[in-house]
């Protein structure tokens, strides 16, 4: 239910003669601190924005006094949240943040502004995949069997790289992009939407959410791709365990995790993207200049892996030791990589705005869209909202649909 207590008052420039309106809002308490605990911000950076005091800030908890309505407009913006929920008698229901598996010290539970935003956001699409799937008369069930954790990672792994077909289309995969693609479009084939989204890269590098349909996995789009092809695979991990949660992969093989869930996953991941037997054919080859970083950067060219999964896996197999290995991983220390800036032919930074549509979301939820506004469920400026794109931008999106 909408508060809305507005105070309006006048007061006379006497130097001019001009009278100025003062709109003041009657923002509850409660909806006041959610707004902020949930940002991410620190109250004091917060309040310097807001170019306030801790007694004013305190004076509108209180309810002694009320923000004006350009202070409300600028905490809306600042905290990313809409004007009207400052309007509301109490905070939303929203549903908890994915379990906490970064490992971070002293950060449990308490993530970046970026990495919030990059949580709420996800849950928007994860909604409006649910909703459009549903309109179609689509099922947004998972379509894979939920797994044990005692069940062996390794014999999982195997059999989804099987499932998967990765051995008989390796010949057509030329790059790690492509590599990553071809994962990314066999799980949406199995409604499991991916969506490749910007966070700070040593505070988050993926998480996955599946206490709703259809199942989301988030992957950061300033890490580099072979790294977000072992998040993706870690959280498929994680999507089959049937948990919600949010972690940092590669910093887990390099920390060496003890948490069950993070091993098991990164097993599965492991495996998956480098078999056993083939992980072993690779390194004798190259077993006398194994961790130089000419070969290192060869192996991770030619089989799309980043150098902190085929480090790993080189002591996991007794390749190298682990005094070796502790020395090489802190070359890759994963929370320094990130990803190269991608620019466009004419060479100013960013890409074009299709492109960064199906970046970010997908084919399949791209399709959806489509599929909606074919049908008369959705409007054009829905698709737009839905898309993130402007209206002279949304054919050229549609034509980008693969057929």
């Amino acid at each position: 239910m909408f508060n809305m207590s507005v105070l309006i008052v006048d007061s006379l420039d006497g130097a001019k003669g001009v009278q100025d309106s003062a709109v003041y809002v009657n923002v509850e308490p409660q909806v006041l601190d959610w707004a902020i605990t949930t940002s991410g911000w620190k109250k004091d950076d917060l309040l310097k924005r807001l170019k306030i005091s801790e007694q004013t800030f305190e004076g509108w908890r209180n309810k002694e006094s009320s923000p004006t309505i350009k202070q409300v407009e600028l905490l809306s913006e600042l905290v990313k949240r809409p004007l009207a929920v400052f309007l509301l008698d109490k905070p939303p229901i929203e549903k908890p943040l994915p379990k906490d598996y970064r490992q971070l010290p002293n950060k449990e539970g308490e993530f970046e502004k970026k990495t919030l935003l990059a949580i709420r956001k996800a849950r928007r699409l994860q909604a409006l995949s649910k909703e459009l799937l549903e309109n179609v008369n689509a099922t947004p069930q998972i379509q894979f069997d939920s797994v044990d954790i005692n069940t062996q990672p390794e014999k999982i792994a195997l059999e989804y790289r099987k499932l998967f077909g990765i051995d008989e289309n390796s010949a057509q995969i030329k790059s790690s992009r492509q590599l990553f693609n071809f994962l990314r479009d066999t799980l949406e084939e199995k409604n499991i939407f991916v969506f490749q989204i910007a966070m700070p890269v040593e505070d988050a590098r993926g998480f996955c959410l599946v206490d709703d349909l259809p199942a989301v996995i988030v992957v950061n789009t300033k890490d580099t791709i072979e790294a977000r092809t072992f998040t993706l695979v870690h959280e498929l991990g994680h999507v089959l365990l049937r948990e919600s949660e949010i972690d940092l992969p590669e910093k887990a093989l390099y920390a060496r995790t003890t948490n069950p869930a993070e091993k098991w996953c990164n097993e599965f991941a492991s495996t998956l993207l480098l078999p056993k037997e083939l992980a072993k054919q690779i390194f004798a080859t190259h077993e006398k200049t194994l961790t130089e970083t000419k070969t290192l950067n060869t192996l991770s060219t030619k089989y799309f892996l980043s150098k902190a999964m085929l480090v790993y896996n080189m002591n996991k197999l007794g390749f190298i030791s682990k005094e070796i290995y502790d020395s090489v991983m802190r070359r890759y220390d994963p929370t320094a990589i990130i990803a190269p800036t991608k620019t466009t032919k004419k060479g100013k930074f960013g890409i074009t705005q299709d492109k960064k549509c199906f970046s970010e979301k997908g084919q399949k939820f791209v399709s959806l869209v489509a599929s909606n506004i074919e049908k008369g469920y959705i409007t054009h400026y829905d698709a737009l909202d839905y898309l993130s794109v402007k209206s002279n931008k949304l054919e050229k999106v549609m034509k980008g649909l693969k057929k």
